[in-house]
């Protein structure tokens, strides 16, 4: 069989886009190796009138209604390779299977490397963060700490201002900020730590302490650090996909690369802002683009 679309990635952008397809009629099959980025994560915020729900819970409700749409198949297995021969691809499984599909959606989202700091897995996903927009609010007017080596720091800084006024920005051991920066966040009160991290103490996920280098502590109660973005899968620079400077694939209104039949959604498209509402939103708007792609060929 081949199928009208397949799907790499199981998330909000690859579940929306099944939706939107399987409500078109388009025979669909989904890829979901079951391994969320938000994993680490107990609540997920930001998208309207599922505000605070569980990532498991989310994904749930989505493959059920999913679900009522025949045409639409889930296959929980993980993708190797993908080629494209004839105007058509092939996918074959970790266990061996091949697919063959007329386009194909990537939206397998990325994988994120966090900062190289002993301790940070232990309350990376309970009181340390990446994303101020999605976890800003349950940290409210708490003591934070800012972790961002790169030159974004400063704007992490002002943003995550709004949300608490006693922070400390720590560079961990980067020379980043210009004087006129420090100046600024001086005025705000925002102390700048440039000495290397040595480390989070804390208990059950609740960071306590932030220790430096030379022995010096400062309690914090929850803070958000800056990880470094990387595609989830490789198929698309493999495909010959574009991408942008931030390693996001660059595409049109719809999705679509500069692959013919190879579009992408989510996070693997628009690395920022990381929110899941816009993830969705991402895999509408491809998965309306493949329906017009197939449209347009059945017209020819």
């Amino acid at each position: 069989m081949l199928y009208d679309c397949a799907i790499i990635g199981g998330g909000p952008a690859g579940l929306n886009a099944a939706l939107v397809l399987g409500r078109a009629r388009r025979s669909i099959i989904l890829f979901d190796n079951n391994k969320p980025r938000n994993a680490v994560t107990h609540e997920s915020h930001g998208f309207i009138t599922r505000d605070g729900v569980k990532p498991n819970e989310f994904r749930r409700i989505a493959q059920q209604e999913i679900s009522r749409y025949p045409s639409v198949e889930f296959a929980h297995n993980e993708i190797t390779t993908v080629s494209k021969s004839d105007g058509s691809f092939q996918l074959v499984t970790r266990d061996g299977r091949a697919v063959g599909a007329k386009n194909i959606i990537l939206a397998a989202g990325l994988k994120e490397i966090l900062p190289d700091i002993s301790g940070i897995h232990d309350f990376y996903g309970t009181s340390l963060f990446s994303c101020p927009y999605c976890d800003g609010w349950e940290l409210r007017d708490k003591p934070l700490v800012i972790v961002a080596e790169g030159l974004h720091s400063f704007q992490m800084a002002k943003i995550v201002h709004n949300w608490s006024r006693d922070i400390i920005l720590c560079t961990n051991g980067q020379q980043t900020l210009t004087s006129e920066q420090k100046d600024k966040l001086q005025s705000k009160k925002i102390q700048v730590f440039e000495q290397r991290i040595s480390g989070f103490i804390g208990q059950r996920g609740q960071l306590k302490q932030v220790t430096f280098e030379g022995g010096n502590t400062i309690s914090r109660a929850g803070g958000f650090v800056t990880p470094i973005w990387v595609q989830a899968v490789s198929f698309g620079e493999r495909l010959g996909c574009e991408t942008n400077k931030l390693g996001g694939y660059v595409t049109d209104s719809f999705g679509k690369t500069n692959i013919k039949g190879v579009y992408a959604a989510g996070d693997a498209s628009v690395i920022a802002p990381a929110q899941l509402i816009i993830a969705a939103a991402e895999g509408s708007r491809a998965a309306i683009g493949v329906n017009m792609n197939l449209t347009e060929a059945e017209f020819e």
